[in-house]
């Protein structure tokens, strides 16, 4: 399915401080897609796999190529490029743009930018920026956490306390991602990352209290714009029918995008410390991670012990 998200030039220059030239009318043009295009062939004169929806990229080599051709030359080639009206030209650091550029940009209306970083750092940033922007993205109703390193979403029905459990896991040092509301999208497969609407970033709703600023409260250490997701966590009111894991050799996932996440369902309960139980599945999770699983150490002592002790009975 097509992606349908788009994200105007004029937000995109703004982000990664990009110096408008020429073609101030074109900044209201959406970017839809996230590649983009060095237009070396192009300036040749091969137009056949041209697509005019990339921004267009041009660092010293498209540059010193058409300074290799006559002014003329120069100017038909670019007016072939730019009358199908792309998004955006930018021009790395090293680029002096040519007088007949502005004009084109101005005629056709496409933003000419100039950047103040070099072609390939810059080549990176954009399309990993497009990437971010441009990514489909899936909404989740939970709170997200950075504990120990471990992007840790805590999810479950409205009022079980996801929120107040948040607030004390932030007030022992972890940090807030996003409350109520967890925008993902997939960088790369398997890769998923979790932000807060803009709207939203910051603010913890409590019941009984209201909204927290936890920056205002604690510090801007207790907030961070985004985290990879590489845990789940629910929280659900103690069910005495039914039968819970009390090992952890059983694995759970939660799926979003055809990637699958670990998940931990953790019983409520009046007494039990949820913050504390939900620090400890994080700790252990990154544990699993970097190779050690205290469940499969222990069944595998036990066994070790029982055929020793086998053993000795025979003896």
């Amino acid at each position: 399915m097509p992606n349908s998200r788009s994200i105007s030039v004029k937000r995109i220059a703004k982000d990664l401080e990009l110096e408008l030239v020429a073609g101030f009318n074109g900044e209201s043009k959406r970017v839809k897609v996230e590649m983009l295009a060095r237009p070396g062939v192009e300036f040749a004169g091969f137009l056949d796999f041209y697509d005019p929806e990339r921004i267009l990229l041009i660092g010293s080599k498209e540059a010193h190529f058409l300074m290799l051709l006559d002014e003329e030359t120069q100017k038909n080639r670019v007016e072939a490029v730019l009358k199908f009206s792309p998004p955006a030209v930018i021009f790395s650091v090293n680029v002096d743009i040519p007088k007949y550029f502005e004009d084109l940009g101005n005629k056709y209306d496409v933003p000419l930018y100039k950047s103040n970083e070099r072609t390939t750092p810059l080549n990176s940033k954009l399309y990993a920026y497009l990437r971010s922007a441009l990514a489909p993205r899936e909404t989740l109703h939970g709170t997200l956490l950075d504990i120990y390193g471990m992007g840790t979403i805590i999810i479950g029905k409205s009022g079980v306390g996801k929120s107040e459990t948040a607030l004390e896991l932030i007030k022992r040092g972890h940090i807030l991602v996003a409350d109520d509301r967890v925008d993902v999208y997939e960088t790369a497969p398997g890769i998923l990352i979790g932000q807060a609407p803009k709207i939203l970033e910051r603010y913890l709703e409590i019941r009984g209290i209201g909204i927290v600023d936890v920056v205002q409260m604690l510090g801007a250490g207790a907030f961070r714009e985004n985290k990879k997701i590489r845990l789940v966590i629910e929280l659900e009111q103690w069910d005495q029918n039914k039968l819970y894991d009390r090992l952890g050799l059983e694995t759970e996932t939660y799926q979003i995008f055809g990637t699958k996440i670990p998940k931990i369902t953790i019983p409520v309960l009046p007494g039990r410390n949820n913050a504390t139980l939900v620090e400890s599945a994080a700790m252990n999770q990154k544990l699993k991670y970097l190779g050690y699983n205290a469940a499969e150490t222990l069944v595998k002592n036990v066994a070790t012990k029982a055929a020793s002790k086998g053993e000795d009975d025979e003896e």
